[in-house]
């Protein structure tokens, strides 16, 4: 099932409906190989890259580049981006000569959350930080996905305890039973800082500093060895709820997130002190 580097995989190959490979079939799979199964099932002008520019982003582009022409990368620009992030952007367009499609949140709604509840509501409560991810990633994902059979993302099982069961290939029922591929879902850390050292992937400049996985500026911090590699992001949460809302169970389509935990939402929102997210 190899695609010789650098195919284009017609549109011709698209079929309706498509159903997801067992898991036995998969999950014995190195990345490539789930890749390659997904563009031959799906076609490669109907997949898209969803990338934050993380370092397994990258080694997911890098792993692309190298099946198909020119394949296809979103990203959700927040607004609230570090400069590095956009620096690695450009960086990426140059090394592998692709478009990367920036899709933004509604104007509208966040300048009506803005208004109403300040530029800082992630700060206040659990619930303004999952309203200010919901109208900022949540909402242009769904936009991003449209037309789309499946998408492409960097989760792996020992990022955090939420993702602990991620499979390489699933039904996405949140957006219109489409493919979600995880292509590195067993890889751990140092197997991604392998490839992206041995393939001089380019990376975002701040894992030197000391960041383990980035997001929004405001919501990430530099993190010590031995902590979870998600602990800098939403550090001031529990970490079963360090999850922005763009990726759900692919059972039920909602977040993989347990009924207690939902239970104890209001008790973490009053309890949470915003001295503490700023002296921490």
């Amino acid at each position: 099932m190899s695609i010789p580097p650098g195919t284009p995989v017609r549109s011709s190959t698209i079929r309706a409906s498509v159903p997801v490979p067992a898991t036995g079939q998969i999950e014995p799979l190195d990345a490539r190989a789930v890749l390659e199964v997904t563009i031959r099932a799906l076609g490669a002008d109907r997949i898209a890259l969803a990338s934050s520019f993380g370092a397994e982003d990258m080694v997911l582009l890098d792993l692309l580049a190298g099946l198909i022409e020119r394949p296809r990368v979103f990203t959700l620009d927040t607004g609230r981006l570090p400069q590095e992030t956009y620096d690695l952007m450009d960086a990426a367009r140059r090394r592998y000569g692709v478009e990367i499609e920036a899709v933004f949140p509604q104007r509208e709604a966040v300048e009506a959350m803005v208004r109403e509840r300040g530029q800082n509501l992630f700060y206040d409560s659990l619930e303004a930080r999952r309203t200010c991810c919901a109208v900022r990633k949540v909402e242009p994902l769904g936009r991003a996905l449209e037309g789309l059979a499946g998408w492409i993302t960097g989760l792996r099982r020992d990022q955090i305890v939420t993702r602990t069961a991620t499979p390489k290939i699933a039904v996405d029922e949140g957006h219109g039973a489409i493919w979600k591929v995880a292509p590195l879902a067993d890889w751990s850390e140092a197997q991604v800082w392998s490839y992206i050292r041995a393939n001089a992937v380019p990376y975002n400049a701040l894992h030197d500093r000391g960041y383990r996985s980035i997001g929004c500026a405001p919501c990430t911090r530099a993190v010590p060895e031995g902590d979870d590699p998600r602990a800098g992001r939403w550090w001031w949460e529990r970490p079963d709820e360090r999850e922005c809302g763009i990726h759900f169970d692919p059972v039920s389509g909602r977040m993989t997130r347990a009924r207690e935990v939902e239970a104890a939402d209001a008790e973490a929102a009053a309890r949470l002190d915003r001295r503490e997210v700023f002296d921490a």
